[in-house]
């Protein structure tokens, strides 16, 4: 995947460092990909990192986290807007991440841990992390309520579907099998 972005036309060089940085963060962790191996993956020259990322790597692992975390927010609303209830958006969702983990060979976990907990033991790493989880919580309570839960229930909701989520995924990840997520939805409950 990595080597088609390289060649697509479409994508800036910004996009292709972006795109690049947040597989192979996720992939190897922040520590396990130097920049030289990074910029070749995305068909950039040097000066074009810190062009678009002044802070050079540390930056591109906070917009890499933003993009990941913005597929992710897809998929949440991909899974809960067909659905005719929170606990079939909350299947659907478990399911089509389990079906991505199959894809990785059970290697991928959360988008976004992997980028910007391996990172820097920083306030910036910690703080965007938490604005990106929060809006993943705001996600599902926002589909709680469409579905008629109470605005603090739905809150609670979004919470308890995020921790299965990261939970889900380490367990997954450690047994590397994908069935974990596949049950997650027994364990959601409701509110």
């Amino acid at each position: 995947m990595i080597e088609a972005e390289k060649n697509d036309p479409s994508l800036s060089t910004k996009d292709r460092l972006i795109r690049t940085a947040a597989r192979m963060f996720h992939s190897h962790g922040y520590h396990g990909v130097g920049l030289t191996e990074l910029l070749s993956a995305a068909g950039a020259p040097k000066g074009s990192l810190y062009h678009h990322f002044p802070n050079g790597k540390s930056d591109l692992a906070l917009a890499a986290a933003t993009w990941a975390s913005d597929g992710m927010l897809r998929l949440i609303a991909a899974s809960f807007e067909p659905a005719e209830s929170f606990q079939a958006g909350f299947t659907t969702l478990c399911h089509k991440l389990a079906k991505l983990l199959d894809l990785s060979n059970q290697s991928d976990g959360c988008p976004v841990t992997g980028i910007l907990f391996d990172g820097p033991d920083n306030a910036a790493f910690r703080a965007h992390a938490a604005h990106l989880f929060d809006g993943w919580i705001r996600e599902g309570a926002h589909h709680a309520e469409r579905f008629g839960i109470p605005k603090e229930s739905a809150r609670r909701q979004g919470e308890h579907m995020f921790m299965l989520l990261e939970g889900g995924w380490l367990l997954a990840r450690a047994r590397r099998d994908s069935d974990v997520l596949r049950s997650l939805p027994e364990h959601l409950g409701s509110d």
